[in-house]
């Protein structure tokens, strides 16, 4: 794998318009995002009509048409990152009006996570989830992002949001806790 340096180096030379660093970071970056679809779709339902192949491609397509100044590798895939969670939020909101003549079904964050409903209301579930919690604090929101649509470890997630390793611990704990509170709150409240 090249270093950060290099990818950074080749994204933005491809960037303005250098078609021999286009085609020697396109398999990098193809092969990444490949990654992280498979670790993405190795947390959703089986069942998701989304393939990770197609979820790659079309976030793929869209990176190579994005006009920015890459700051490094980090950058690069927490913009795939975000990008990913657009793309399945999006197929998803698609599929649940198609199936019930628009507005997708609301479900728990708890159903969400342990799999108890088809994987669109999953993505639906988790990115409402992920907006209220950017709402209270917006870097716990991202840790899960990146953790969740990113499949980034904890010292990628660092880098990203320039944080040390161990506030990400931290953050990426928080985020849970609140989470699991929401669980509580959101069962209590269907029951």
């Amino acid at each position: 794998m090249a270093s950060e340096e290099g990818i950074t180096e080749l994204l933005n030379r491809w960037s303005t318009g250098d078609d021999s660093a286009r085609d020697a970071v396109a398999p990098l970056i193809y092969d990444e995002l490949k990654n992280i679809a498979r670790n993405v779709f190795s947390r959703e339902n089986a069942a998701h009509t989304l393939q990770p192949t197609a979820l790659v491609n079309e976030a793929y397509v869209k990176l190579i048409g994005v006009d920015v100044e890459w700051q490094d590798r980090g950058h690069f895939f927490a913009l795939a990152a975000r990008m990913m969670r657009r793309l399945l939020v999006n197929h998803a909101n698609s599929r649940a009006a198609q199936r019930r003549g628009g507005g997708a079904l609301r479900v728990t964050l708890h159903e969400a996570m342990h799999g108890g409903n088809d994987a669109e209301e999953d993505v639906l579930a988790l990115d409402e989830a992920l907006n209220r919690l950017g709402e209270l604090d917006e870097r716990k929101a991202n840790v899960l992002e990146l953790h969740y649509f990113g499949g980034l470890t904890q010292p990628e997630m660092g880098e990203v949001l320039d944080i040390s390793e161990s506030t990400v611990r931290r953050e990426f704990k928080l985020a849970r806790i609140w989470l699991r509170k929401l669980l509580s709150d959101t069962d209590a409240d269907a029951r």
